[in-house]
């Protein structure tokens, strides 16, 4: 099959925008369907009318990775300034450094450990069992022990996932580091930034292209992807489907605004971990931009709750009785033909920005490389059920 083809695309954020830009670069028709007036999906960014900040709408994004070509890749169509995520967090009244790291340790407990100290001071305090864990609260005893598990962990992960932490799996924490030393950046990646000007600028670019249309504020049915040689579908999985078999549970977000003058937290992050107190973070916007200067400041308080029918989705609820019914759904998308999944939502994934780059380049290049054969593209270029 070496004659261009024509391609719908659902969903404008990093996983349509890549793979569009890439199949278009190859010569290919592309339509990518976006039902917000944006694009860049929940990394969208805008300038605050009053205060000038760049603002990350739908709650921070911070580039991080280890892939060299997802970054030669960003960085073709944005300029990323430096930018080093550190979080702090408040817990029983005091500030502490995130993620856990020798400094937390010592100024939890009181001590001055050297780092070849305080790894053995937290190994005589985790608790293992028999087998590897396999809970977040499992994960966290045998990661930092029950101290630092009810100070940092605990209450905070039962506002943002609204369950026990015995229900949740032990892959959530497995994405956070303990330190023996005082590196307090949150992310240890060697290539970490934030576009100059912001992702939906770096998404625009991205989408610039004369085999590209795209159509903003357009909803897309399954249905009306029929009429294009192949689609891409990177919404909800169960959204493709009506939810005829239910509605894939996910956590949603809501934010508290507010202006201030002058610096309101001094960093970008707070993390509150007390169970009493019903937000989750404050985000002070102007401090993913160091390089920016504003007289006045903007501030999310974020707040996590169950996500209903005309709420943004954000994280994905993966739990015993979720992937069940996530099975299902998978079995569903194996009996259309002509449309293949990807993306965060597309395959019910908590992935990263990079991930999400990354595993869409690779879905563009098995394309290309399977058409000219007159091979089938697959439903999923990765198991949702991993």
């Amino acid at each position: 099959m070496s004659r261009l083809l024509h391609l719908g695309i659902a969903g404008a954020g990093p996983a349509g925008a890549v793979l569009a830009r890439e199949l278009a670069d190859a010569g290919h028709r592309v339509s990518l369907f976006e039902e917000r007036s944006h694009v860049a999906g929940n990394c969208h960014t805008e300038r605050d009318a009053h205060t000038g900040v760049l603002v990350h709408v739908y709650g921070p994004h911070i580039f991080h990775t280890p892939h060299e070509r997802v970054w030669r890749y960003v960085t073709r169509f944005a300029r990323f300034r430096p930018y080093e995520h550190r979080v702090k967090a408040i817990a029983r009244d005091r500030v502490y450094v995130l993620p856990v790291n020798l400094h937390t340790i010592n100024q939890f407990f009181g001590t001055t450990h050297s780092p070849a100290q305080a790894r053995a001071f937290v190994a005589a305090r985790v608790r293992r069992g028999d087998r590897p864990p396999a809970t977040f609260e499992e994960q966290a005893l045998a990661f930092v022990g029950p101290e630092l598990y009810a100070a940092f962990f605990e209450g905070y992960t039962r506002k943002q996932w609204g369950v026990d932490p015995g229900e949740l799996p032990a892959s959530i924490l497995k994405r956070l580091p303990l330190r023996f030393n005082y590196d307090d950046r949150y992310f240890s990646h060697p290539f970490q930034g934030i576009p100059e000007e912001g992702y939906t600028a770096l998404v625009e670019r991205i989408l610039d292209h004369p085999n590209i249309e795209v159509r903003l504020g357009t909803k897309v049915t399954p249905e009306g992807l029929d009429a294009f040689d192949h689609a891409f579908w990177t919404g909800p999985i169960d959204a493709c489907f009506d939810h005829r078999l239910g509605r894939l549970p996910y956590r949603t977000l809501d934010f508290e605004t507010e202006v201030h003058g002058g610096d309101f937290q001094g960093c970008a992050v707070m993390n509150y971990c007390d169970a009493e107190v019903p937000f989750t973070r404050i985000s002070e916007h102007k401090h993913f931009a160091p390089w920016e200067a504003h007289e006045e400041t903007l501030v999310y308080r974020e707040f996590s709750r169950d996500c209903g029918a005309g709420d943004i989705p954000y994280y994905p609820l993966r739990l015993a009785r979720e992937k069940a019914l996530l099975a299902r759904y998978v079995a569903l998308a194996g009996e259309r033909k002509g449309i293949s999944f990807l993306g965060r939502l597309g395959t019910y994934r908590y992935l990263d920005m990079d991930a999400t780059i990354l595993e869409s380049l690779e879905a563009a290049g098995r394309c290309l490389e399977s058409w000219p054969r007159g091979e089938s593209i697959p439903v999923f270029f990765r198991s949702p059920l991993d």
